[in-house]
């Protein structure tokens, strides 16, 4: 088990360190993310996620899951902030990564089954929307999830 993390981990480093080379040559105005001091690691990335600065969220999230590999919400918001930049295998890795650490993660659930349902796997995400139906009923994971599968009908 410690072994398949490590291997998972350096994979997708390998992937989003070449990915991110691009962002973060482009300069420094577009990646500023307006944090209070002391804020923690997670808590910056998840400020520059809600201001939608994906590009400034991603090396934050990639140094936190190196820190912190069994961190499964820092896992998730990698995956949001790679899907959001367009790089699904990238974002499909890091989903998968949080639900083995944590397969009753809602918002990894919600956010994995919103990248299926981008990417025309409209099987594997009734089959999210399904667990989240079993582990919170009409939570605002599931609502969410029902939405973008309607969306897509």
């Amino acid at each position: 088990m410690q072994h398949l993390l490590s291997f998972i981990m350096i994979t997708v480093f390998g992937l989003l360190f070449v990915g991110t080379g691009p962002l973060l040559a482009a300069g420094t105005e577009d990646t500023a993310v307006d944090t209070p001091s002391g804020a923690s690691a997670y808590d910056t990335a998840k400020a520059a996620v809600d201001a939608m600065n994906y590009a400034a969220a991603k090396p934050l999230l990639v140094q936190l899951t190196l820190n912190e590999p069994a961190n499964a919400d820092a896992w998730n918001l990698l995956g949001y902030s790679n899907r959001k930049l367009g790089m699904m295998d990238e974002a499909a890795l890091a989903y998968e990564t949080a639900l083995k650490l944590n397969p009753e993660h809602l918002g990894a659930l919600e956010y994995q089954g919103e990248m299926f349902v981008e990417t025309g796997m409209i099987d594997k995400a009734k089959n999210n929307l399904e667990l989240l139906k079993m582990l919170c009923g009409d939570c605002e994971q599931y609502e969410d999830l029902e939405k973008a599968l309607g969306a897509a009908s």
